[in-house]
């Protein structure tokens, strides 16, 4: 290696090292908790949502293969309920294929410029085929092509076999709906642990976490704060 390129990569490195700020925008204390963590959510993504955050769906999602290798991605979410987190994507991807293997699943929503992150840990599994089916009759029809024209994490010679393969899906459909791929599908994720994150001064953050219960034939959730 050159000298002097050593010595860029050395002060770029310093300068990745040396950055960091100050969190002041606010605190979480255990009195602003809703009563569950969806609620909670749901308030928070409205702040992210109400500050013209890009995308605020946008998260990460870290799933796990058989041999224990994790793998991250982002991913956007497209639906909340009390049953938890739904995302739709090509099962016979990487992420489909390890959540095939292994249901365990982490999400991630980093609303940096709010100084706040949410963490879910659960559960992943397939929507019923319906569901799917109506979410993908109302995506985009580019979208839809796209979907027939790409196997998600498969290898491929280049860009100019995806391009071939979109100009096919335009031809099949030129003058039909696109239906679904038998592949395409989507994800409810059943939350066991979400936490609100909130950056403090001293790098003293709020961490916060609801922790699913069990008992009497009922779910509940029970909550505790996390040391920085």
């Amino acid at each position: 290696m050159d000298p002097h390129d050593a010595h860029e990569d050395a002060g770029a490195l310093g300068s990745v090292a040396a950055a960091r700020a100050e969190y002041t925008t606010g605190g979480l204390v255990e009195a602003d908790l809703l009563p569950d963590p969806i609620a909670m959510f749901r308030r928070w993504y409205d702040d992210a949502h109400a500050a013209g955050l890009h995308e605020p769906n946008a998260m990460v999602v870290a799933t796990v293969s058989a041999d224990f290798a994790p793998s991250a991605r982002l991913v956007l979410l497209k639906g909340v309920s009390d049953e938890g987190f739904v995302f739709y994507t090509n099962t016979g991807s990487r992420k489909g294929t390890e959540l095939a293997g292994n249901p365990r699943i982490a999400l991630l929503f980093p609303w940096h410029p709010l100084e706040r992150q949410v963490r879910v840990d659960g559960t992943a599994r397939l929507l019923p085929r319906a569901e799917v089916d109506a979410y993908f009759a109302v995506r985009p029809r580019g979208s839809q092509l796209g979907a027939w024209a790409s196997h998600q994490s498969r290898v491929v010679s280049g860009r100019d076999e995806l391009a071939a393969a979109y100009a096919d899906a335009e031809a099949r459909y030129a003058d039909v709906d696109v239906p679904t791929p038998e592949e395409w599908g989507g994800y409810l994720v059943h939350p066991e642990a979400v936490e609100f994150w909130q950056g403090r001064p001293g790098r003293m953050h709020d961490r916060l976490v609801y922790r699913r219960t069990a008992g009497d034939g009922e779910d509940g959730w029970q909550t505790e704060r996390l040391a920085p």
